[in-house]
């Protein structure tokens, strides 16, 4: 039973669970988008653990720190429970893209993080994420099923197997049954 593999939901955070702002730390500047909580209900009832992982290069431009970083997180993770969601986990990447680390999406090192504590079966797993490096980071760490949102970001060729308009239940009951 041990080797029981469960599928995943990996969620980018900002512009897939709130309204992306700019190097976003504060409390009182965090808005859930409408309908993210009846969606990751749906997906927790389907029997998905649900991920965080998200991109936060505010921290290493000294925009904000660790702990406003982690303050925001807990504040997220309550509201969350408060709707009886469980977030598995947040992973969270620091750097900006010219320090060349192993976690910045689109590479694997948040993903891998996960993999490494959790019996993840990748084949029957989700990433939902509302950039291109969202969903080269699902294809280079073999997930193979990829939902991008469209927030506000222009992507004209993207290599999502699926694209909505957010991330509500409506929309993702229509992709994943």
């Amino acid at each position: 039973m041990k080797d029981l593999k469960q599928k995943a939901v990996f969620l980018d955070r900002d512009g897939v669970i709130n309204i992306e702002k700019n190097y976003l730390y504060k409390i009182e500047d965090f808005d859930f988008i409408d309908g993210v909580f009846e969606a990751l209900k749906y997906l927790e009832n389907k029997g998905y653990l649900l991920f965080i992982i998200t991109n936060q290069s505010g921290i290493n431009r000294g925009y904000y720190t660790i702990n406003d970083f982690n303050k925001l997180t807990k504040w997220m993770l309550e509201e969350f429970k408060k709707q009886n969601i469980t977030i598995s986990e947040v992973q969270y990447c620091p750097h900006t893209p010219q320090d060349n680390c192993n976690c910045r999406k689109p590479k694997t090192g948040m993903i891998d993080n996960i993999l490494d504590h959790y019996n993840i079966d990748l084949d029957h797993s989700w990433l939902i994420g509302d950039k291109n490096s969202d969903i080269i980071c699902a294809k280079n760490s073999n997930i193979k099923n990829t939902i991008q949102v469209k927030s506000g970001h222009k992507f004209d060729n993207s290599e999502a197997n699926f694209i909505i308009d957010s991330l509500t239940k409506e929309n993702i009951s229509k992709v994943i049954k």
